[in-house]
C-alpha cells in the first residue's frame, strides 16, 4: 500500500508539473488552426487575421491592439519549426526558458520501466525517398494580387505485384561454428521477405496557391509528394518561386521601381499624368515645378504588398528622363528661349566618376 501512495504521490507531481510545463497562451486557437496544421496553413490563417484585426481597422476597440499583439506573438513562434517544437513540448513556459531542461519526463524517467512500459520510444529513421524542386514562372501581377494555379503532377504510385522481394535489410552480428569447439563472430547482412510492388505513374492535380507578397526564390511544398521510396517514405515536391522579368517594373524586396520619360516642356512647366499598376489601378504623378533628367519621385503604400503582412507595403520609385527636341532653332526661337530662362551660358568640366 506504501508503494501505490508513493507512485500516486509522484504522478499527482508530474500531472501539476505537466500543467505548469503548457501553460500561457494557446497559440493555435489564437490563429484558429489545428496542431497538425502545416507551416502554409499558418502563414494564411495569419494573414487573414491580420488584416481583420489590424488596430487600424478596430479603432475605439481597447483590446484590438492586445489581440493583435496575440495574433504576432502565435504566429511568430508557430511559424518557426524550432520554436513550435519547443512549444508544442512545454508551451509558453518553455520559451521564455528557451527549453534548456529538455522533456521534464524523459529526463527523469530515463529507461526505467513500469506498468509494464516502457517511457522512452525507440525512434527509427525511416528510409526517404528524394525531394523534388520545379521551377515555377510566375508574373509580377500574380505575386502582387495572388493567384491559384493548377499543375498536373504523373506521380510514381507503387502497386501490389507478383512475388517477393528483399527488405528492411541491415547488418547483424552472426555466430558460425568452424568445428567443435570453435565459433566465429562475423558481421552478416539480413533481411526480410516482403510482398513485391511495382510502380505506375499516375497523374495528380496539384493546386498551388500564389500568395500575395511571395518573393522569388520562395518554396510552396508538398509534403510526400516527391520521389518514392520502396522501403521508407516518400520526399517532399518543392515549387521554387522564379519571377518573370517585367516590362515595366522591377522588383527589390517590397518596392517598384519604374522609368518614365517626359518632353522638355513637361519638364520645365510640370505635368500630370497616370500610371497603371500591376492590379490595373492608377497611380496619379502630379508635378508642378522643373523636372531634371534623373530626378526621382516616391509614392509610399504603392509598392509589393509584404508577405508576411499584407496590410504593409512597400514605395514606389519612379526616376524620370528627359526626352529633348530634335533639330534646330531659328534666331529669333533661341533668343526667346535665353529670356523665358533668364539663365547665363554655363560650361563645368569635372570627374562625373568620382567617389564611383
Amino acid at each position: 500500500m506504501a508503494s501505490v501512495a508513493a507512485w500516486s504521490f509522484l504522478l499527482c507531481n508530474l500531472l501539476l508539473v505537466f500543467v505548469q510545463v503548457l501553460g500561457g497562451r494557446d497559440f493555435y486557437k489564437i490563429l484558429g488552426v489545428s496542431k497538425s496544421a502545416t507551416t502554409n496553413q499558418i502563414k494564411k490563417a495569419y494573414r487573414k487575421l491580420a488584416k481583420e484585426m489590424h488596430p487600424d481597422k478596430n479603432q475605439g476597440d481597447e483590446e484590438a491592439s492586445e489581440r493583435f499583439q496575440d495574433l504576432g506573438a502565435a504566429y511568430e513562434v508557430l511559424s518557426d519549426a524550432d520554436k513550435r517544437k519547443i512549444y508544442d513540448k512545454h508551451g509558453e513556459e518553455g520559451l521564455k526558458k528557451g527549453d534548456v531542461h529538455g522533456d521534464p519526463f524523459s529526463s527523469f524517467f530515463g529507461d526505467f520501466s513500469f506498468f509494464g512500459g516502457g517511457m522512452k520510444e525507440q525512434n527509427q529513421e525511416l528510409p526517404r525517398g528524394g525531394d523534388v524542386v520545379i521551377d515555377m514562372e510566375v508574373t509580377l501581377e500574380e505575386l502582387y494580387s495572388g493567384e491559384f494555379v493548377e499543375v498536373v503532377r504523373y506521380k510514381p504510385v507503387a502497386k501490389p505485384a507478383k512475388g517477393t522481394r528483399k527488405c528492411n535489410c541491415r547488418m547483424e552480428m552472426v555466430t558460425q561454428q568452424l568445428g567443435p569447439g570453435r565459433f566465429q563472430m562475423m558481421q552478416q547482412q539480413v533481411c526480410d521477405d516482403c510482398p513485391n510492388v511495382k510502380y505506375v505513374a499516375e497523374e495528380k492535380l496539384l493546386e498551388i496557391e500564389i500568395e500575395p507578397g511571395m518573393r522569388n526564390g520562395q518554396e510552396y511544398p508538398f509534403v510526400a509528394e516527391g520521389e518514392p521510396h520502396i522501403d521508407g517514405e516518400p520526399g517532399d515536391l518543392r515549387f521554387q518561386i522564379k519571377q518573370v522579368k517585367h516590362p515595366k517594373f522591377e522588383r527589390r524586396g517590397d518596392d517598384l521601381y519604374t522609368n518614365v520619360t517626359i518632353s522638355l516642356t513637361d519638364a520645365l512647366v510640370g505635368f500630370e499624368m497616370n500610371i497603371q499598376h500591376l492590379d490595373g489601378h492608377k497611380v496619379q504623378l502630379v508635378r508642378d515645378k522643373v523636372t531634371w533628367p534623373g530626378a526621382r519621385m516616391r509614392k509610399s503604400m504603392e509598392g509589393m504588398p509584404n508577405y508576411e503582412n499584407n496590410n504593409v507595403r512597400g514605395s514606389m520609385f519612379i526616376t524620370f528622363d528627359v526626352e529633348f527636341p530634335k533639330g534646330s532653332f531659328n534666331e529669333e526661337q533661341r533668343n526667346g528661349i535665353q529670356k523665358i530662362l533668364s539663365q547665363e551660358s554655363k560650361q563645368t568640366v569635372y570627374n562625373g566618376l568620382q567617389g564611383y
